[in-house]
This record gives C-alpha cells, structure tokens and sequence, in this order.
C-alpha cells in the first residue's frame, strides 16, 4: 500500500519546496489519526494533496514555510468545521454551496494553473522559468521518457504495476539522468543514515490563513469522491458507518496535524483504493501497518536526500500527465453530472472560474491579495448563489 502511494506522496513536497521525510512522516501520522476518527473502520491511506501544490507555491514564496503551515492548518480547520456541518445538516447544504458546475471547472483550474511550471522543469528550467538548471536537450531525454513510462504503466501494465506509474517514471528518468551524469549526489554522501526529519512549527500569519482557506473546497468534495469508491469497493457504505462528518473530520485533523510538523496537507489516496480493489483485502489494520512503515521511513536521513536528488526534467514530465489528469478529472465532473453548458448561467460561471484562475487575476486589499484557487473558489460559489436559475420548460 505504501509502495503504491509513494511516487505520489514524495512529489508533491518535492515540488513545492517541503522536505519528503517530513511528508512521510506527516502521511503515517495522519493515516493513524484518520483511523482513531473513523474508529478504524476505513481501509483509506491519507498523504500530500495535490490539489495545494500552486497555493504552497505561492505561500512559501511570499511568506516562507512557517506562515504558510498556518494557512494549512486553517484549512484542515475549515473540513473541521464542514464535518460539523454535515453531522448537522446532512450533505444538502455542502450540495447546494458547492454543485459540480463550481467544483468541476475549480478542480481544471488546479491542474491548467499548474501546466506551464510542468513544462518549464520538463525543459529543465525551475519551476517558474527564470534559470536553467540542465540543458534542453538532455532534459528532454530525461523528461520525455520518464512521461512514456509513466503512460505506458498506467495503461498497459497489469495488477500492481498498474497502481504504480508514477514511481515507474521516476525510475526510468533517474537511470537516464544517471547516464548523462546528471545526478548531484553531495546531498546523499552528506546525509546521515537516522536522522530527525526537518520539521517547521506555523507561525501565524492572517493573510495565509485567509488566502488557504477557500482551497479547501476541492478536496474536501475529491474526499467524497474517494469515500464513495472505496464504499463501493468493499461493499459498504462509509457515508452512513462510520459516516462521512466522521471521515472529513479525520482528513481535516490529519492536515492540521501535518502542518504542526511542516508537512504537505493530507488527502485520501485513491491509488492506494485501486490496490485495495487488486489485492480484495478490505482490512483496515493494513492501513495502519502502512502508516507506521512510512513513519519509520521519515526517519531514514538518506532516503531524503535521495529523492531530492532527482533531477527537475525527471520531475517535470511525470507532471505533465499528473497536472492534466487534475484538468480531466475536474471536466469529468461536469460531464458525469450532466452540466448543460448552453444554459446562460452555468457558461458564465464556468467561464469566469477558468479565466480568473489560469489567467492569474487577482483583487487587492492592503497588504492581502486574493488569487488563484481561493478566488476561483469563492467567485463560484457567490455566482452560483447570485445567478438566476434558469427556467425548467
């Protein structure tokens, strides 16, 4: 389960500039605090949501890592708080606030936001384009190879080796980038064999807080998605026993947890759903055993290193495909659930989230600045609010 999840668990902390033991650490740590919720009940495995990666980015680039673990435990508050919700109301309310017509087009923006920073490291450029760390033409030698892998594992591999083409990637382009010689390894002869994962403490910050919280929307509907493939899975519907305000308050104390240790936010995995389905072994205890080998693994200082040390084209053409795949899931959810887009209304709502969020519009006040997923987010839900609904003939 854990080999499963961990192409995906390490890429996220390693893109956005946070330590992978600490992300680690932070994944067993919230898988067990999901299981004491959830009595224990939910074969689910919880590690870095990379529905976060552009809020980080801009998080740990404007305020540094402390302030921005305060905006994520914000946001792990807010599931908190939507888990009351719904143990109060029902889903009705979280239905009504956040229809597909908001999320799908959200969830796009989440993916094409992040497209041009997948295409700058597949280059071999950083992230944002501003220096060249490789030379193109061998990075595409690294990167396009390493996003074949990927594609050809995900769709033509069979049993287990299906659930892992993302962790296939990296090792194809990490052979490659070791014979161009490519690979920095001062990082891992330096690194100690135990050591203590470098962990960040929040620091309180109101303008992180206020820009990570409407980001929580995303994941927190993804989490519903994944409760109901999992529920179907095994056979048991996990909205009703131990219920879904139970499941949501696990995920939410599992990212505020994570950004206690300065850790990426926790989400469930739907990979690690897929190998639950292989392997017809639905028992939760498996889960924990998972969680208490990725523990242990934070504490290997090598391992660490080792997966900074992955060249960035590596990195940047399996993101192709993962950044895409965000974009396709969140139009999928308006096909899945019928959205008509010749009605007037959803056009304009799904118009505006996609400009506003890929074309970076942001509003201003004082020192605060909205922008991005958290703009989109709150744009959607107050057009979906405001706009006439159209008249049913």
């Amino acid at each position: 389960m854990l080999f499963v999840a961990f192409g995906a668990l390490v890429l996220m902390p390693l893109i956005t500039g946070l330590d992978p033991n600490v992300a680690l650490f932070t994944a067993g740590l919230g898988t067990l605090v999901f299981q004491i919720c959830t009595k224990r009940q939910v074969p689910i495995f919880l590690a870095s949501s990379f529905a976060f990666i552009a809020p980080i980015l801009y998080g740990v680039q404007t305020w540094g890592i402390p302030a921005t673990m305060s905006g994520i435990m914000a946001a792990g508050f807010m599931y908190v708080l939507l888990s009351q919700l719904i143990r109060w109301r029902g889903t009705a309310l979280l239905t009504r606030l956040l229809p597909p017509v908001v999320v799908g087009p959200v969830i796009m923006v989440i993916g094409l936001g992040l497209a041009p920073m997948a295409v700058n490291m597949a280059i071999g450029k950083t992230g944002d384009g501003s220096a060249v760390l490789i030379e193109q033409n061998i990075a595409l030698w690294l990167s396009l190879p390493a996003l074949l892998t990927t594609l050809l594992v995900s769709t033509m591999a069979k049993g287990v080796f299906r659930l892992v083409p993302i962790t296939a990637g990296i090792a194809v382009g990490y052979g490659l980038a070791l014979y161009f010689k490519v690979v920095d390894f001062s990082g891992v002869t330096s690194a100690a064999w135990f050591s203590l994962p470098h962990f960040v403490a929040p620091q309180w910050h109101w303008q992180a807080v206020l820009f990570m919280l409407p980001v929580a929307i995303a994941p927190a509907i993804e989490h519903i998605g994944d409760i109901l493939a999992i529920s179907s899975v095994t056979g048991k519907d996990y909205l009703k026993k131990p219920g879904l305000h139970r499941t949501i308050l696990g995920d939410g104390i599992a990212t505020m947890g994570a950004a206690c240790f300065g850790g990426p936010p926790n989400t469930t995995y739907s990979e690690v759903t897929g190998a639950v389905m292989l392997t017809k072994n639905f028992n939760p205890v498996i889960m924990t055993w998972a969680a208490g080998f990725a523990i242990v693994l934070a504490f290997v200082g090598k391992f660490g290193a080792l997966m900074l040390s992955i060249p960035a084209p590596v990195m940047g053409g399996i993101m192709i495909l993962l950044f895409g795949s965000i974009a396709t899931v969140g139009l999928n959810s308006l096909i899945k659930h019928q959205v008509d887009l010749s009605q007037a209304r959803n056009l304009c709502i799904v118009a505006v989230i996609l400009i506003f969020g890929i074309g970076g519009m942001a509003f201003g006040i004082g020192g605060f600045s909205l922008q991005g997923i958290s703009l989109c987010g709150i744009v959607g839900i107050l057009l979906n609010l405001v706009l006439p609904k159209s008249p049913v003939h």
